[in-house]
């Protein structure tokens, strides 16, 4: 098992493939929330940290002490289960929280809809969304154009590739792309870029 220890941390923490468990972010968690840092950047992809792990840090993302701009969890094995409590996280208490990155984690579509109320949030600034392969379908791309369309959010480039989505699936994404009322200025989905 790997160790860590959370001192003074700098404006990022990369811990990037560092065999990361529940446990870990059980004592990353608590160190976070009860000592206030100016933390904008955290990255923990490529752990297996699940679930139960992600719910951990719950506590620091809640508190109005937080200020992370960048969370990319990517290959986390997390579920929809975290995309629930993150929505629900995010919505209920503003953030500046501007990248997020969820890529190669079953989310599927029921994550996308937790998140969606998020993003129709009007305290929403994330401008970054990335979701390769998290199995998502057309239900999935429906959510997003609804929660886009609902409060002109700040979300400039949406990647959604590898999920076997068809290009009628994302038409109305793309139409976004082109529409002046719109942010979204870049969606990848199947290695194409609009």
């Amino acid at each position: 098992m790997c160790h860590f220890t959370a001192t003074k941390l700098d404006h990022n923490l990369k811990l990037k493939g560092c065999c990361l468990s529940e446990i870990s972010c059980e004592v990353l968690g608590t160190a976070l929330k009860n000592n206030p840092t100016n933390l904008k950047e955290l990255d923990m992809s490529w752990n297996k940290i699940q679930d139960f792990g992600f719910i951990h840090l719950r506590g620091f993302l809640e508190s109005p002490d937080c200020r992370l701009q960048t969370l990319r969890l990517v290959n986390c094995s997390l579920s929809d289960i975290s995309c629930e409590v993150l929505g629900t996280v995010l919505k209920s208490n503003p953030t500046n929280l501007t990248e997020l990155d969820l890529s190669w984690n079953e989310i599927k579509d029921s994550g996308v809809l937790h998140l969606s109320d998020f993003l129709e949030s009007p305290d929403c600034r994330l401008q970054t969304l990335r979701l390769e392969d998290c199995s998502l379908s057309k239900i999935s791309c429906d959510a997003l154009v609804k929660a886009l369309k609902s409060n002109r959010p700040h979300l400039t480039e949406l990647d959604l590739r590898y999920n076997n989505l068809q290009s009628s699936n994302v038409q109305q994404l793309q139409d976004l792309v082109k529409s002046p009322n719109c942010k979204l200025q870049t969606l990848r989905w199947e290695g194409r870029s609009w």
